[in-house]
C-alpha cells in the first residue's frame, strides 16, 4: 500500500513539472505562428502591390504641368488642363488663347487632322508672343508659303510622348525628320539651347505639350 501511494505522488510530481513546459511550447508555436502569418501578409502586399508605398509610389509618378506660364491656364472649361486633356491636341490648343497664332497657322498647313488623330506625340507649341518675336513680313511668307510652314510646324513634334525627365539631356527626331535637342532639370528647360519651355506636361488625349517662348527653326 505504502508502495502504491509513493508511486502515485512521483507521477503527480512528474506531471507538475512537465505541464508548465508544454503549456510554454505551444505558446511559443502560437507566437511563431502569428509572426509567420504576419510575414506572410507583408510579402503578399509586397507582391501584389497592395502596400501604402505602393499607393506613394503611383503619386509620385503622376507628373503635373509646370513652369511660370501655366498659371494664364483657365481653372476650368476646355481651356483648362482638364479640359485640355479630354481633346486631341490641335483642338486642345484651340482653347487656349495664348496659343491662337500656332492654331491659326496649324490650319493654313492643313495639319489639323494630322496632329489630331497621331498617337503618342510631344508637341513643343509656341505662343502668340514667340510668334511676335518673328518679324511681320517674314512671318507673313512664311504663312504663305504652306511647304515651309508645314516644314516648320512638323518640326515642333516628336513622334513619342516626352517626360520632363527625357528633356534633361535628350535628341529626338521630329516629324519633320531633323532633331532637336533639349536641357534642363527641375521646371527649367530649354530646346536647342533657344527656346525656353514656360509650360510644360501639359496633357491632351493623344499628346504632351511642352509650351514656349521662342519658334523653332528646322536646322
Amino acid at each position: 500500500m505504502n508502495a502504491l501511494r509513493l508511486r502515485r505522488a512521483a507521477v503527480a510530481v512528474a506531471a507538475a513539472a512537465v505541464l508548465p513546459f508544454a503549456l510554454a511550447a505551444c505558446s511559443d508555436s502560437g507566437a511563431d505562428t502569428g509572426a509567420a502569418g504576419t510575414d506572410s501578409g507583408a510579402s503578399s502586399a509586397a507582391a501584389t502591390g497592395t502596400g501604402s508605398d505602393t499607393a506613394a509610389g503611383t503619386d509620385a509618378s503622376a507628373g503635373d504641368p509646370f513652369g511660370p506660364g501655366c498659371a494664364s491656364v483657365p481653372q476650368d472649361g476646355a481651356g483648362s488642363f482638364a479640359g485640355m486633356a479630354k481633346d486631341p491636341v490641335a483642338t486642345a490648343a484651340s482653347n487656349n488663347p495664348a496659343l491662337s497664332t500656332l492654331v491659326a497657322a496649324v490650319k493654313q498647313a492643313g495639319l489639323v487632322d494630322t496632329l489630331n488623330t497621331a498617337q503618342d506625340i510631344t508637341v513643343f507649341a509656341p505662343t502668340n508672343d514667340a510668334f511676335a518675336k518673328i518679324p511681320k513680313a517674314d512671318l507673313d511668307k512664311v504663312l504663305a508659303d504652306k511647304e515651309k510652314l508645314t516644314e516648320i510646324l512638323t518640326y515642333h513634334v516628336v513622334g513619342q510622348k516626352l517626360t520632363p525627365k527625357q528633356l534633361e539631356d535628350g535628341t529626338f527626331e521630329t516629324l519633320q525628320k531633323s532633331t532637336l535637342t533639349t536641357k534642363g532639370s527641375g521646371e527649367e528647360y530649354t530646346v536647342n539651347d533657344t527656346s525656353k519651355v514656360v509650360c510644360g506636361n501639359v496633357p491632351t488625349a493623344n499628346a504632351t505639350v511642352y509650351v514656349v517662348d521662342t519658334v523653332l527653326m528646322p536646322k
